[in-house]
């Protein structure tokens, strides 16, 4: 896929790389994609591994461009949006990738009408993200299906209320790191009590796959899969896990929402 447009990311960090591979992978094409970002060991790692990026000199050429993604934390958004406002047209596209902000904030500060916000996730990095996305009110028709042709590849990519921006985040956007370092210890037992490295990896993936099928797509409800079986090594734990995971999820929740 080919197209036109300049895009930009103001933020050279995990979500941009995730973008960056993602298009990479699908082979697509823009007029340019210009990349800003204060830290030059960001850069330089980033310039790196996609050589076909440019570097802006400084935000406002970051700015200058037709796609604008804003990929920094929260607490630092408002002000860039201060320092970029005159370079943004009435003609460009603004997408933050950042919770808490909302559009109406974006807008108050930059004045334009094509803003949308988008959660990503990890998994966008092969291709296979799960990414609610909202637009302002106004946000022109054919401009929306310009940027959804650009940022479809990603995976499914989904319209959604921006209220429910944030919960995508915690459910979705967070939801791996909750289980990755236990996918990775359950690899390590497996290799104390005999499995080889690939026959862990390989055991652990293939049961995982089919326990999300058994648990969200059988014919029985979620209380009889539980059921099906009697020994639970860890059930003593239970209850103390999932106070663990409301006291955090909850908590964290109550800090990203705008």
């Amino acid at each position: 896929m080919e197209t036109n447009k300049s895009i930009s990311f103001i933020g050279g960090g995990r979500v941009t790389k995730i973008f960056l591979q993602a298009f990479l992978n699908k082979s697509l094409k823009f007029k340019s994609i210009v990349v800003f970002d204060t830290n030059m060991d960001v850069i330089d790692a980033l310039k790196k591994q996609f050589p076909n990026i440019q570097i802006a000199n400084d935000v406002k050429q970051a700015a200058n461009q037709d796609i604008v993604f804003i990929a920094l934390h929260p607490p630092v958004i408002m002000e860039t949006l201060e320092n970029i406002k005159e370079e943004i047209s009435e003609k460009t596209l603004v997408i933050s990738l950042a919770p808490k902000i909302s559009v109406e904030k974006i807008k108050g500060k930059l004045g334009i009408k094509n803003i949308a916000r988008m959660i990503p996730n990890a998994t966008s990095f092969i291709n296979k993200g799960y990414n609610p996305i909202c637009f302002s009110n106004d946000f022109q028709s054919n401009e929306k299906k310009i940027l959804l042709d650009i940022i479809n590849p990603l995976g499914n990519t989904f319209e959604v209320e921006e209220s429910k921006l944030e919960a995508y985040a915690i459910i979705s956007a967070m939801l791996p790191t909750y289980f990755w370092f236990q996918w990775q210890e359950l690899q390590k037992i497996g290799l104390n009590i005999g499995l080889n490295e690939q026959e862990s990896k390989e055991t652990i993936k293939e049961t995982l796959k089919a326990a999300i099928d058994i648990f969200y797509d059988s014919e029985l409800n979620q209380e009889q899969v539980i059921d099906l079986i009697p020994v639970k090594p860890i059930g003593e734990h239970e209850d103390s896990i999932k106070e663990l995971l409301n006291n955090k999820l909850i908590s964290l929740f109550e800090k990203i929402k705008p």
